[in-house]
């Protein structure tokens, strides 16, 4: 873990507002741009990135010995998924602390390698894998990941002030499904309300790090396990993921460096 520059954990508060596809295609743009990236899958409860990145079903990393674990090469990204370890219909029935113990293994049991990034696929929520990612590694910043509508955003605020809690920098806002325009006649619409994103950056004082359309295409290219900046690398969409990566570069340029650390460290506050 000592080679990884920083990890960028990509989070919501709750599941739905395409945070999976989000930190599929920012991996993918950050690589695109010339970094090395690695994609580490959190959710354990409901992994995907195995299907995003179009994983054969019963792949499984190879052992280093008798403790470590190789990541699993796709599109160019170092890749860990509880999603390889699993069938796809194995449901993981764990209690916290075992969840949070399988995203430690994980993130300090594989050999990474050489990183610039590490992007970290967050399960929604405010729990245990957020409680351990703050503990066993210090996390550059996060991205949060949130729809235009009144729900998400409510939820997407309790996300910004749990990582505040455990001092992880928020490096901005990514708004997701921010409009929708017809394939026939070409009317827009907001179908999930509008400028949600804008209004939450404003309100914690971060950048909206960019806002993505609810198209058709971004889902077909990931179930069909090419996400968009690989399948169309020349298209409107993969330039609004490679945007997206070039202001969290920036962001973390302004907010300064972050080195991984290997041991937890806890802070104990009455509230």
């Amino acid at each position: 873990m000592n080679a990884i520059k920083h990890i960028i954990a990509v989070a919501s508060g709750k599941g739905g507002v395409g945070k999976s596809t989000t930190a599929v295609n920012l991996a993918l743009a950050l690589r695109q741009r010339g970094a090395t990236v690695g994609l580490l899958d959190a959710d354990v409860y409901g992994p995907s990135q195995q299907i995003m990145l179009g994983i054969a079903d019963g792949t499984r990393p190879e052992q280093q010995g008798t403790q470590y674990l190789l990541p699993i090469e796709a599109h160019g990204l170092k890749t860990m998924s509880m999603g390889y370890l699993v069938t796809e219909k194995t449901p993981m029935v764990w209690r916290g602390p075992m969840a949070g113990g399988a995203l430690a293994q994980m993130l300090e049991q594989t050999l990474w390698g050489e990183l610039d990034f590490l992007i970290i696929d967050m399960p929604p929520g405010t729990g245990d894998i957020q409680l351990t990612l703050s503990q066993k590694a210090t996390v550059a910043g996060a991205v949060i990941v949130t729809t235009p509508q009144d729900i998400a955003l409510l939820d997407a605020r309790k996300g910004i002030e749990m990582f505040n809690k455990v001092q992880v920098p928020i490096l901005g806002i990514v708004e997701n499904m921010a409009l929708h325009q017809c394939s026939q006649c070409g009317h827009v619409e907001h179908i999930f309300g509008e400028r949600g994103g804008e209004r939450i950056a404003a309100d914690y004082g971060v950048p909206l790090l960019g806002s993505l359309p609810l198209a058709l295409a971004i889902r077909e290219q990931t179930d069909a396990g090419r996400p968009t900046v690989i399948a169309a690398p020349e298209s409107d969409l993969a330039a609004r993921y490679l945007q997206v990566a070039e202001a969290v570069e920036n962001a973390l340029a302004n907010a300064g460096g972050s080195a991984v650390q290997q041991f937890p460290n806890i802070e104990i506050k009455d509230d």
